[in-house]
């Protein structure tokens, strides 16, 4: 697959043949699920925590008497059904992690990016570069490539006047190349990879 090269300005830099290997496979909904799934599972806190019968501080006496009551054969007041009272079966701090083969997690990469470049949202940029840190400047820029949804992978470091000035775009990511994942891909409606980027996937694979 052969794209064109553009500069930031919008202006034509010569092109680059992308792999099929990793660009040209046919995209399976379920594996890219499943690493949606293990990415975003990983993020979870799993801090959230109710009072069990053991936490709650209240008397362990008997309420009242056994029988005689006319009512129901009640113990202690820590019993979920008294206000104050414990919390029948609540949430545990707990790790929601799952596990995700190495190999699988590497192959909805391949198939993440080949969506990408199923459907023509992929631009290629010879650099992304900044002469200055300026929000504005960045707007115009993207404007000009008609891009209003993207996550941009440069190389082994972002450009600092470039991450500096996308921290207040709305709707756009900008990751090192080793930062790439199949979450950040799929979230922005277009991916944007410098030359260096593509260089550093095509290692990476091969």
């Amino acid at each position: 697959m052969e794209l064109a090269v553009k500069t930031l300005e919008g202006a034509e830099a010569g092109s680059v043949t992308l792999s099929d290997e990793i660009f040209g496979l046919e995209p399976r909904q379920d594996i890219l699920h499943r690493c949606v799934v293990w990415q975003l599972s990983r993020r979870q806190a799993g801090t959230h925590q109710t009072l069990s019968r053991a936490d709650v501080n209240r008397t362990k006496r008997k309420m009242y008497k056994q029988k005689g009551t006319g009512g129901a054969r009640h113990g202690a007041a820590s019993a979920p059904q008294f206000r104050g009272g414990a919390k029948a079966f609540g949430p545990v701090s707990r790790s929601h992690a799952s596990d995700l083969p190495k190999k699988v997690r590497a192959l909805a990469l391949r198939h993440a990016l080949s969506s990408k470049a199923k459907d023509q949202q992929i631009v290629v940029l010879d650099d992304a570069v900044l002469s200055e840190p300026k929000t504005k400047l960045l707007k115009e820029r993207l404007a000009g490539l008609g891009l209003s949804s993207a996550l941009v992978v440069s190389g082994a470091e972002v450009d600092a006047n470039f991450g500096l000035a996308s921290r207040n775009v709305t709707h756009l990511d900008v990751l090192p190349v080793q930062g790439i994942n199949v979450y950040d891909i799929l979230r922005r409606q277009t991916l944007v990879l410098t030359k260096a980027a593509v260089d550093a996937l095509e290692a990476r694979f091969k």
